[in-house]
């Protein structure tokens, strides 16, 4: 079991690090940006307005209850209404803070610190061209990235061989892909960074999950993924930013 021991011990809290050294925020170290920057002369999408109407079930004992991993689809888009529910509530801001150095969302996170970024492959989404989005979580808007052709195939290629249904990332209506910058994390708790973002990714993914049920979609999240391609096509860099999971998302097939 040697060969299990280092990413066990990482899987495991120690703090013992910080005792011995301090991190950037400690140092007085500028706060890197809550979120990224774009250029203003980027084609914006407006998304609608997020209320309790888009709710096609709202008994969260049922979401939680029936919440499955579904991997088969409707030929059937997402509403741009739906669309910017899932995002709302999957990395939807609720508050910034008086002297904007941290944002309050829809899902917890270690230290206000919100590391990700949000990215979509769209397929099939009413209004939308199929190509490459990034959410602009601060104004609830999309920023359209560029139109990508053959984007199934795409997805096929990047998605790996899926074990129990190949290739169903595909027929989904989008495909989410969250990236972290590690370093808004590391400026404020440095080496233990790493282990809180995993963490904190999961909460993202869950709340993607709860929304769509309550939406009769479906979500089944995807670790299997091929990175450096996944980095490419969303133009990161690998290091500085850089994939961390993605999520496929479509309407159920009601039997």
């Amino acid at each position: 079991m040697e060969r299990f021991k280092t990413n066990r011990d990482f899987l495991k809290t120690d703090f013992t690090p910080m005792k011995n050294q301090k991190a950037d925020r400690a140092l007085g170290v500028p706060q890197p940006a809550l979120v990224k920057e774009y250029d203003n002369n980027s084609i914006i999408v407006d998304l609608p307005f997020v209320t309790e109407e888009i709710l096609t079930n709202d008994n969260i004992f049922q979401c939680i209850k029936e919440r499955r991993s579904v991997r088969l689809y409707e030929d059937a888009p997402l509403s741009l209404e739906e669309l910017s529910y899932l995002l709302w509530a999957t990395q939807g801001v609720t508050k910034v803070s008086d002297n904007n150095t941290f944002t309050l969302r829809t899902v917890p996170c270690s230290g206000a610190t919100h590391s990700f970024e949000t990215y979509l492959f769209i397929i099939n989404v009413e209004g939308l061209t199929q190509g490459i989005y990034r959410y602009l979580p601060l104004e609830h808007k999309l920023l359209f990235m560029y139109e990508i052709e053959n984007i199934k195939d795409k997805i096929n290629d990047l998605t790996l061989e899926q074990p129990f249904v190949p290739r169903f990332a595909s027929k989904a209506s989008v495909v989410f892909a969250w990236s972290t910058i590690p370093y808004r994390s590391e400026w404020k708790f440095d080496v233990t960074a790493h282990k809180k973002i995993l963490i904190d990714v999961g909460h993202i993914c869950q709340n993607l999950y709860l929304a769509s049920e309550s939406i009769d979609s479906g979500t089944c999240a995807i670790g299997i993924y091929d990175q450096t391609m996944v980095d490419t096509i969303l133009k990161l860099d690998g290091e500085n930013e850089f994939t961390l999971y993605l999520a496929a998302v479509g309407k159920k097939i009601n039997k």
